[in-house]
């Protein structure tokens, strides 16, 4: 168990790497008005009284597209030059930021092609074809997926956006917890799931120049533990084809942005299981009546589970997403039998079968 309380910030980047701002943020939210939507703070009484601190759940399942990654990839595609629009933008996704794309370009007039892996969840390989995009399929076993991407935009000229590591994509993400701070006030902690670490960097900068005493604590799959490795080794490290159901964390490594930006803001890293991510949607669902994708209750897996504990604190969780296919969930929920529940800082009970 992590004790939140503890302080051993890394802070070994220097200022030349840092290539996003509060400043920055700041501008993509004047950007993002009127677009994205100004998601809504939920709270529950059996969240605080189990885990003995005051929660409050951001809700980015409610966002356009239904994840946080509308507000990157608007910020960064509304700045395009004319040039660039014309010829249209590429990226490459296994869903969320591909719709994000998708319907960005839908709404700025920018044609869209996306690369997805063919084992993408349905309902995100259907929503983005649904927001005018053209999708080209790749095999995540034997494919590169970056390197078919590139080939693809080197060919038809089109400007490629990375899912995370991109400094306007950054920004735009961070704006998640701006908004979450400027609503509830000061944090004593945060807590942000990880993939490839733009929404958890953007978010912890947003943090660090709204509450400063603030702990940022980054949230990520066991199975997919690259960021968590990365941040203890001080260098980057990778996982290959991460088996994990929370897709949006199945990325390799960071980014060569966000690595830096997490070393310089984020207090620590912590992983969580398989079963806890299930448990932590099961829970959402039945008791904030909220559909949550796997990878959207990473952070909320870490705070119920006990392994982030602060008893007091205010603390702030960010939801990611609620991009999940509905029968899948059913089936998913269908492994959780639920037994009754646990003390305050306890791991959740409840158990796969």
């Amino acid at each position: 168990m992590v004790d939140a309380s503890r302080s051993d910030h890394a802070n070994t980047a220097t200022d030349s790497l840092l290539s996003v701002t509060f400043a920055d943020l700041e501008a993509a939210a004047a950007r993002l008005k009127g677009q994205a939507h100004p998601t809504p703070v939920m709270t529950s009484t059996t969240i605080d009284r189990q885990t003995g601190s005051r929660v409050f759940f951001k809700c980015e399942n409610f966002q356009r597209i239904g994840a946080f990654k509308f507000r990157g990839a608007y910020n960064a595609m509304v700045q395009l030059p004319e040039a660039q629009r014309r010829r249209g933008v590429l990226a490459f996704s296994s869903g969320n930021h591909a719709q994000a794309i998708a319907l960005s370009g839908q709404l700025l007039n920018i044609p869209t092609t996306i690369v997805m892996p063919e084992d993408a969840p349905t309902v995100k390989l259907i929503a983005t074809r649904g927001y005018g995009a053209e999708v080209v399929t790749y095999n995540r076993l034997t494919d590169s997926r970056e390197a078919l991407a590139q080939q693809l935009a080197d060919d038809r000229g089109l400007t490629l956006i990375p899912p995370f590591d991109h400094p306007h994509v950054i920004a735009g993400q961070g704006t998640a917890a701006k908004e979450l701070i400027e609503e509830v006030g000061a944090l004593d902690l945060l807590l942000v799931c990880c993939g490839g670490g733009g929404l958890l960097s953007g978010c912890a900068i947003a943090a660090h120049a709204l509450s400063p005493s603030c702990r940022v604590i980054g949230v990520e799959p066991k199975r997919a533990d690259d960021a968590t490795r990365s941040f203890y080794a001080k260098t980057l490290q990778t996982v290959e084809n991460p088996d994990t159901i929370a897709d949006g964390a199945r990325t390799s490594s960071l980014g060569t942005l966000t690595f830096p930006l997490i070393l310089h803001y984020v207090h620590d890293m912590v992983t969580v299981s398989e079963a806890a991510i299930l448990r932590a949607m099961f829970f959402l669902w039945e008791r904030l009546k909220i559909v949550v994708e796997p990878t959207g209750a990473l952070a909320t897996a870490a705070l119920l589970e006990g392994i982030v504990n602060e008893p007091g604190a205010r603390v702030g969780v960010i939801i990611s997403g609620g991009n999940v296919d509905l029968k899948q969930a059913g089936k998913l929920f269908a492994k959780v039998t639920k037994t009754p529940r646990p003390q305050p800082h306890a791991p959740w009970a409840a158990e796969l079968s």
